[in-house]
């Protein structure tokens, strides 16, 4: 019934959230909360909407032809004396344009695919990414992310503010007489972030032992002599694209281990940026960061029960989505410019903790440019 292939030109079908639907936002600029239909029939874009939504989609949606599903819903109930189902609705628009067959997305509801069935309408499924095109970013997409990475950074400065204030008494940190916390960091983090109109979701603020898995996101105290990993990723809530950004502090004195860990980790970290270029393949430059890692000592593998050193990729691209392709990683992916991609190594290691340091950059014909800023410095 629904089976995967890839071609170009196809007549589309989205069903969804623009607010969580990236390639529906992506196809229609429409932000909604509540599900509504986009379709491309013979290279025109047309969205299907409720009469709640109607006149704010006519006004904001890129795409020109704003149908209303009740105007649609009425017609059918009139010409056959029954409700249509949405399924139904979209199959008399499809039928109208001589369509028979609609490309969908992976993610596609299987109860609306059952319900195509029935409307006699085929569904393919696409591999990969719905629209390629969103992987090559635009002048206005790069200026939305770092529009989103300045909001992190200045999120980022008001926590290191709140760390070199606070004082130290049996080894945990206070902060205005209070005992300071991840939790405390992290709303501090987020208030920042909301008067620079971005959300945070999941931030992590991780100290000490939480620091040794790359996503816990920390909790409880902060302790002096110790890492607090930081990675911040809010959406812009204007434009939908992301910031993503990652720095390891610590309030007094790092010990020996956590100097080299944190030097080691950003010297791959600039290995990566000299190797990021057009048509470069992903995955010598994580397999060159990865080798730095281990000429230096810190090998990757399972020790004490957990995975410790080096074993996320080195990065990720960046957009509507937290996290898109393509990855630096060991996979097959070739870099192009005009993507946007993180650069992200990390050591971690039981009774040590973790160091993770991140900037977002831009490819280029010859390089890369760095859209981060903010500065990298351990001891604070």
């Amino acid at each position: 019934m629904v089976f995967f292939f890839s071609m170009t030109n196809e007549n589309l079908l989205i069903l969804g959230s623009s607010e969580r639907n990236a390639d529906l936002y992506y196809a229609t600029r429409f932000a909604a909360p509540d599900p509504f239909v986009f379709l491309r029939l013979k290279g025109r874009d047309h969205i299907l909407v409720s009469d709640l939504e109607i006149d704010r989609a006519r006004k904001e949606s890129s795409v020109r032809s704003v149908l209303s599903l009740s105007a649609l819903s009425r017609a059918f109930k009139k010409k056959t004396g029954r409700s249509a189902s949405l399924a139904e609705l979209v199959a008399v628009l499809v039928r109208k344009h001589r369509v028979k067959e609609l490309t969908v997305p992976p993610d596609f509801p299987l109860s609306y695919a059952l319900a195509f069935k029935k409307t006699g309408i085929h569904l393919r499924c696409r591999k990969g990414l719905f629209f390629p095109e969103r992987l090559i970013k635009s002048r206005r997409e790069i200026a939305a992310i770092t529009q989103a990475i300045r909001a992190t950074e200045r999120s980022m400065a008001k926590a290191v503010r709140i760390l070199k204030k606070s004082s130290v008494r049996r080894g945990k940190l206070y902060f205005q007489g209070t005992l300071l916390t991840s939790d405390f960091l992290r709303k501090a983090i987020h208030r920042v972030l909301l008067d620079h109109g971005c959300t945070g979701e999941h931030t992590i603020v991780a100290c000490g032992h939480h620091s040794i898995d790359p996503h816990d996101r920390g909790s409880g105290p902060l302790f002096a002599n110790k890492p607090v990993l930081f990675d911040i990723f809010p959406r812009n809530d204007a434009t939908f694209y992301y910031g993503d950004f990652s720095r390891t502090v610590v309030k007094g004195k790092a010990s020996p281990r956590l100097k080299a860990m944190y030097e080691a980790v950003k010297e791959g970290q600039e290995i990566a940026f000299g190797m990021i270029a057009d048509n470069v393949p992903a995955r010598t430059i994580h397999e060159a960061v990865h080798g730095h890692f281990e000429k230096l000592g810190f090998g990757t593998g399972k020790k004490a029960g957990r995975m410790q050193g080096f074993f996320h990729s080195t990065g990720h691209g960046l957009g509507l989505e937290i996290h898109e392709p393509p990855r630096l990683g060991p996979g097959e992916d070739i870099l192009k410019a005009g993507q946007v991609v993180t650069v992200e190594p990390g050591l971690y290691y039981k009774g040590t903790g973790g160091v993770r340091l991140e900037d977002v950059v831009l490819v280029t014909k010859n390089g890369c440019i760095n859209l981060t800023r903010f500065p990298k410095v351990l001891e604070l």
